[in-house]
Parts: structure tokens; sequence; C-alpha cells
């Protein structure tokens, strides 16, 4: 990871908690993406706005599951902060050699009645290739 990363990570996670955001991207010392919409519709938006872009990027997200790791692995994000990350995406982001940093660590993500595992990561169950849980996770945001 180049030294632009880290500083890239410190100024993306300034500006998540400074904004109250749910999503900050930057890169070469600019914020190229925010957010405040909750769950994996925001990173979808960001793969469209940023397309290449995002390469080489660093992320700063409140909530980081199996889902939004896989899709910073598609879009090829170097670093992740996740507030609050689960097992699971620490295990994706490091499979993909993405640097991560986090503030809370849980086993799984939750939905929004904090009763079963959240819909976007349950629909990527099993699945390891990133493109595929792009896929998947389009369709279950249409569906």
């Amino acid at each position: 990871m180049s030294p632009n990363a880290s500083d890239d990570l410190n100024l993306a996670k300034k500006t998540l908690f400074e904004e109250k955001l749910s999503l900050a991207v930057a890169k070469n010392g600019k914020l190229l993406f925010r957010s405040k919409s909750h769950g994996v519709s925001d990173l979808l938006a960001m793969i469209e706005d940023l397309g290449q872009l995002s390469e080489g990027a660093s992320l700063a997200d409140s909530i980081v599951g199996r889902a939004a790791a896989l899709l910073c692995a598609y879009s090829k994000i170097v670093a992740v902060y996740g507030a609050n990350m689960s097992e699971g995406a620490m295990s994706v982001l490091k499979t993909n050699g993405i640097k991560c940093e986090h503030g809370t660590i849980v086993p799984r993500i939750l939905n929004r009645e904090k009763n079963d595992i959240c819909p976007f990561d349950k629909a990527v169950t099993g699945i390891e290739d990133p493109r595929i849980a792009l896929d998947r996770l389009k369709s279950v945001r249409l569906g």
C-alpha cells in the first residue's frame, strides 16, 4: 500500500465522522464520493458513479459486512475502515489483500430489525468472487 493510501484512508475516516456520513471514498488526497444512505446501495451507487476511478482509492464506511467487503474487492479499493465490521468482512478484505482498520468487530451484520443476518450479507453467503457478488447484490437491491 502506498503512503498515499494511508493518507487517503485518514481523509475518508475524518470525513465520515465529521460530516456524519455512511460512506466516504478518497484517492490522491481528494474525496471522490460521499453518501448518507445506509446499506449496500451506497456502495453500488459508488461503483456506478466512479467506475474504474475507485481503483487504488481508500474507503471509510459506517458498517462493513461481507457484501460491502466483496464490493470493495470488486472496485479495487486498497484500504477500508469500518466503524463496525464483521468478522466475515475482515476475512474477505484480507483474502483480497486490502488493508483494513476497524472500530467495533461483530460476528455478523444484522438487518434493521436486528432479528436476522443483513439481507445483503445473506445474498452473498458462500460467494468469494467479487464479480458474482456484484451481480447478486444488484439483483437483491432491485428485487
